[in-house]
């Protein structure tokens, strides 16, 4: 009775070949939080993605007091970091909310020679009405100013990420930005799930969703996706 040979792909005992896991050696995902958050709460999102065979890390920064540009400037020395390993061959992003914007910040600083693909998890664009509402508590905490909707805050001057893939998952329900501010001008690709702000980071779609759009540049549906499941 002959078998599969040596080397093949795997056979399931039913007999029909199982497709190999895509190989991700050397590609990492660096995901980032937003304002009055920390790395904790990206471990969620961190972890699904390591379960689809990604290599993560966490970068945390002091969200209140310090500029987006000063966050921004302390992010890419991260990615240039990682940009040097020779163990890393490609870099990802996945930033939640304020998160996104200091990312853009921190590509103006200049674009790593082996990012990839950016993912923006309910990112202010355009700025947050609730920023615009409380922008007195600007003068403590220097970006709740910087992210207002007005036409001169620093998020609406502040330069997008031209020359990549750019992806964006907005909350329906999201309490702090409208779905319109999350747009960027610049060519991208654009989904909503409809949930709250936060609840982006622990959604089993979410990361679905975050996954595929890692893989092939697009949120295009597939079986995986299609149909998301709750929480």
């Amino acid at each position: 009775m002959s078998g599969p040979s040596a080397g093949g792909p795997p056979v399931a005992a039913t007999g029909t070949i199982q497709p190999s896991p895509p190989d991700r050696s050397g590609e990492i995902v660096v995901l980032t939080h937003g304002f009055m958050a920390n790395r904790w709460l990206l471990k969620p999102l961190a972890r699904r993605l390591r379960r689809q065979g990604w290599l993560t890390s966490t970068w945390g920064y002091p969200s209140l007091r310090p500029s987006v540009l000063e966050h921004g400037r302390r992010f890419a020395q991260r990615l240039s970091q990682l940009n040097a390993s020779p163990a890393i061959r490609r870099i990802h992003v996945v930033a939640h909310s304020m998160g996104g914007i200091v990312t853009r910040a921190a590509l103006r600083e200049g674009t790593p020679s082996k990012l990839g693909r950016l993912v923006m998890l309910a990112p202010p664009n355009r700025g947050s009405f609730v920023a615009t509402a409380t922008a007195g508590l600007g003068s403590v905490f220097r970006p709740v100013a910087e992210l207002t909707t007005h036409p001169q805050s620093l998020v609406n001057t502040l330069e997008e990420p031209l020359g990549i893939e750019v992806g964006v998952i907005a909350a329906e329900l999201d309490q702090l930005i409208s779905l319109e501010s999350t747009r960027l001008n610049m060519p991208h690709d654009h989904t909503v799930i409809r949930c709250m702000h936060s609840s982006l980071l622990f959604r089993r779609d979410a990361a679905l969703l975050t996954n595929r759009f890692l893989e092939h540049g697009s949120f295009l549906a597939s079986d995986d996706v299609a149909q998301p499941q709750g929480e």
